[in-house]
């Protein structure tokens, strides 16, 4: 018996330390949630010696969250995924869900104007960027080179001159565009888009973090007439609008995003020359490239490292959040840029067991 006890604690030991891996990658920490989780991610057919990797790599940038749904289950929870933080330009993702809404009811047809919509500016559009359409602004290539409010400096040095492009023609991303697409919303809704997504999107889906008093606008009357629509959200929330749209706009039996809207909105439809993976579609980045293009990912992304990819070949949901609410955060030192955000995501994926 004591010449086997090395062999017999060895054994403890893999045992134990298999244990180990497999709630180190799960999840974080015990949060009550109405999420079922998979049993174990090597039961779920992934290997969690990889996934090491990828949690070792997570923990060397500024990442303070990620959620990876698979088979409608969450198989990685790390990180703070249950406080309500700035969801930067995803926010443009949740818009094009509540126009999906609307253009299947006829409210809105694609190639409706902004002088249908009697869109007033200061200064004045002219009658050029006036025959800009619906369409050109869910793509932003309405050609409309104004300021607007929660520009880049980046965005702000990229903007071309004012009436140098037909509406259509030119992709730049303009947040002109985003904004005024809210206030059209609202105006020919006769209603508010963040109480439509309360109502029509965060209660039917059951988000845990979500209220309405994580929505405002921004209105920088100095650059545009027309506000800002921002959000703040949990990466545990953010993970069930993936999944919405993963599941092609339907939440238990109920089709809450129209089917072909989706299909429609996440397709490309203005070239972005200056992206080697995606390109742009309704309010969604559709890769056009490589693996992502294959397995026909789509995603919504904001600035400072926040997004979600929908990855329909593998059944998953990748949601990726950097708290930039934080009192101590600093835009150039603790952002996480789109190429350490992909790399984390591939050493993820590397780690999906193939039969």
């Amino acid at each position: 018996m004591l010449d086997r006890l090395p062999l017999i604690l060895s054994v403890i030991l893999i045992i134990l330390t298999m244990i180990f891996i497999v709630a180190y990658m799960t999840l974080d920490e015990e949060t009550e949630t109405t999420w079922a989780y998979h049993e174990s991610v090597e039961e779920a057919g992934w290997n969690p010696e990889q996934l090491i990797q990828a949690r070792n790599y997570y923990e060397s940038i500024n990442s303070t969250a990620l959620m990876v749904i698979h088979e409608g289950k969450v198989l990685l929870s790390w990180g703070d995924v249950t406080t309500n933080t700035n969801a930067h330009s995803v926010r443009k993702s949740f818009l094009s869900a509540l126009y999906g809404i609307e253009w299947e009811k006829g409210t809105f047809a694609l190639d409706d104007t902004l002088a249908d919509y009697d869109i007033e500016e200061e200064p004045p559009l002219s009658g050029l960027e006036l025959r800009a359409q619906l369409q050109h602004l869910l793509s932003s290539t309405s050609g409309v080179y104004l300021p607007a409010g929660e520009e880049s400096w980046n965005m702000r040095q990229a903007r071309p001159a004012r009436g140098t492009r037909i509406p259509g023609s030119y992709y730049y991303y303009n947040n002109w565009d985003f904004n005024v697409l809210g206030s059209i919303y609202n105006e020919q809704t006769e209603r508010d888009l963040f109480e439509d997504f309360h109502e029509r999107i965060a209660v039917p889906l059951g988000m845990e973090d979500f209220s309405l008093g994580n929505t405002n606008y921004k209105y920088e009357n100095r650059r545009s007439l027309h506000p800002s629509y921002l959000f703040r959200m949990s990466a545990r929330d953010f993970a069930r609008f993936g999944q919405l749209y993963l599941q092609n706009g339907e939440w238990e039996g109920e089709q809450i995003v129209p089917e072909e809207w989706i299909e429609l909105s996440t397709q490309p439809h203005a070239e972005v020359a200056s992206n080697n993976i995606f390109d742009y579609g309704y309010l969604w980045w559709s890769a056009t490239a490589g693996i992502y293009e294959e397995l026909g990912m789509f995603s919504a992304v904001g600035r400072y490292g926040q997004s979600i990819e929908v990855i329909p070949e593998y059944d998953l949901v990748f949601v990726h959040r950097v708290d930039s609410n934080h009192h101590s955060f600093s835009m150039t030192r603790d952002s996480v840029n789109d190429l350490q955000r992909l790399q984390l995501l591939q050493l993820i994926l590397d780690a999906k067991r193939t039969e």
